[in-house]
């Protein structure tokens, strides 16, 4: 059965992504330092073991329409060579590339990870954007953070964890590993609070 996962590289003050996030700046100013663990080419057995990871168990994605902006020209292609489900108000036709096609799904989070699943082939569904995650973690979609800490302080930027409300949601650790260029979390989200079967359906749009 697939799982939700969410996977995301974080700096240690709570920031996926820089500030001033545009096509010039997909990852906002400064941003790219996030990710170094990917693009540097001394990357280490670790990174490279937990990148390869993810790429094998991801069997479709969902991502909001302002990470499909700014990332698309970048990629020159899908993300990852599955199809994509792109949360969006208004109605487009399919975009086919070369690895995958890109859907675009106005009913909001619960319908379009319900398409993902439905062809993921019981693959994970990877879930891109930090109001999607936010969406989907308060609503009980969500069983898998996998969370890379960068050892870098933003200052600015957008936040991956905000608007989650009041309620606490219990996490599971379930692994940890280190490199030279980042820290690599795994947990899972308690069942009690995944709820995703009787959730009401959420807007998550612009992640």
């Amino acid at each position: 059965m697939s799982k939700v996962v969410l996977n995301v590289t974080m700096s240690l003050d709570g920031f996926m992504a820089g500030p001033d996030i545009s096509v010039e700046h997909p990852m906002g100013r400064g941003g790219l330092r996030l990710h170094e663990w990917i693009l540097n080419t001394s990357t280490s057995d670790v990174d490279a073991t937990v990148a390869q990871e993810v790429t094998a168990s991801t069997g479709a994605v969902v991502l909001g329409r302002r990470t499909f902006d700014v990332g698309v020209d970048v990629w020159q292609d899908t993300p990852y060579p599955v199809p994509c489900f792109v949360l969006t108000h208004n109605t487009r036709n399919r975009r086919v590339m070369k690895s995958g096609t890109f859907t675009f799904v106005t009913g909001g989070v619960k319908e379009a990870l319900q398409q993902a699943k439905a062809v993921a082939d019981g693959k994970d569904v990877l879930l891109m954007g930090a109001d999607n995650a936010q969406q989907a973690l308060s609503a009980g979609l969500l069983d898998e953070i996998n969370l890379q800490i960068a050892p870098v302080l933003m200052g600015d930027g957008r936040r991956l964890f905000e608007h989650l409300g009041t309620e606490r949601i219990e996490l599971e650790r379930t692994r940890i590993l280190a490199s030279p260029h980042v820290t690599h979390l795994r947990f899972h989200v308690a069942d009690d609070q995944n709820t995703s079967a009787g959730a009401a359906p959420v807007q998550g749009l612009d992640g």
